[in-house]
């Protein structure tokens, strides 16, 4: 025998065959392909971190049986080798999936899940660790025109206000028992009394908590805004989950839990109140859900808007 080697033979492409129910379609392509994203951190170099990536394109031809499905592959892989994740760099790749098409496409679509690793520092004790957010981005260029869209969560700490209200009756009424008789009342002893187990009658549930938000971006800024807006979100919420914790780390987040008394609809007005005020924002979807230790069943608010106006 005397094989062809690969080089010589004519392999069959049956993609150039006609369409046999011919018809245009919206998007045609891959999902959850593993590839390494170059990420932007907050004044640093770019980290490198492992992502899963649904890429497609348009198939505009409605002859055309289908598209050049490799081409997809090998461009986004070559691409993101250099190309950091940031507006003008998805609008690059994106330009480059179309241009791989010869003319099948006039759209593409990218959507990027990874997680983003932000060093947190501990409340008191001096100590920092690290914290996870699972990040998604929607990346759409049609005729064009670059549309950026990221969703994320933040979690964080809620502590019901009417429980705290119905916790501080309680201990009010174990003081006036305790204390019926004793008049006066130094300052001492009421401090002893407070510290003791005596001193604490009640205490208001509190349960984990999660934002889920989703944002339509303007796509003229130079950095996608994720770490800012993880910010900020943490910072008016008021008791973002913790990392490292020893006890002056814990006694903090207690006092801010007491500070920061919430139902799920005064949460997602802070989270809205975030939101409508961002320039990078266009709109915004969010839910706030609150896992309950009192039932079974979560509260959840949520709510939706613009970003402010620009002229």
């Amino acid at each position: 025998m005397n094989p062809q080697s690969s080089s010589s033979r004519q392999l069959p492409d049956v993609a150039f065959d006609a369409a046999a129910e011919a018809r245009a379609l919206e998007w045609v392509g891959m999902s959850h392909i593993a590839l390494p994203l170059r990420i932007a951190t907050p004044g640093g170099e770019p980290v490198q971190v492992a992502a899963s990536v649904d890429v497609a394109v348009s198939l505009d031809d409605a002859d055309a049986r289908g598209i050049h499905m490799s081409r997809l592959y090998l461009r986004l892989q070559d691409a993101f080798a250099s190309e950091a994740v940031t507006p003008a760099g998805l609008r690059r790749v994106l330009q480059s999936l179309v241009d791989s098409q010869d003319g099948l496409s006039s759209a593409a679509r990218l959507v990027l899940r990874y997680d983003q690793m932000l060093l947190r520092p501990a409340l008191a004790s001096g100590n920092a660790g690290w914290k996870r957010y699972p990040i998604e981005i929607e990346a759409l260029l049609v005729d064009g025109h670059l549309r950026l869209s990221l969703a994320f969560m933040v979690e964080y700490s809620s502590t019901c206000p009417a429980s705290a209200a119905l916790s501080r009756q309680l201990n009010a009424e174990r003081f006036s028992a305790d204390f019926a008789d004793a008049r006066p009342i130094s300052t001492a002893v009421v401090g002893d009394w407070l510290a003791s187990e005596r001193g604490l009658a009640a205490t208001p549930h509190a349960q984990r908590s999660r934002a889920s938000v989703r944002l339509q971006l303007r796509p003229q800024f130079e950095e996608l805004p994720l770490a800012a807006l993880i910010d900020a979100l943490e910072q008016r919420l008021g008791t973002p989950v913790q990392t490292a914790v020893k006890r002056e780390d814990e006694q903090a987040f207690a006092a801010l839990n007491a500070a920061n008394l919430m139902f799920c609809e005064d949460a997602a007005r802070r989270v809205a109140a975030v939101l409508g005020n961002d320039p990078h924002v266009e709109r915004y979807e969010a839910e706030v859900a609150h896992f309950e230790s009192l039932h079974p069943h979560d509260a959840v608010a949520k709510v939706s808007g613009s970003g402010p106006r620009h002229d």
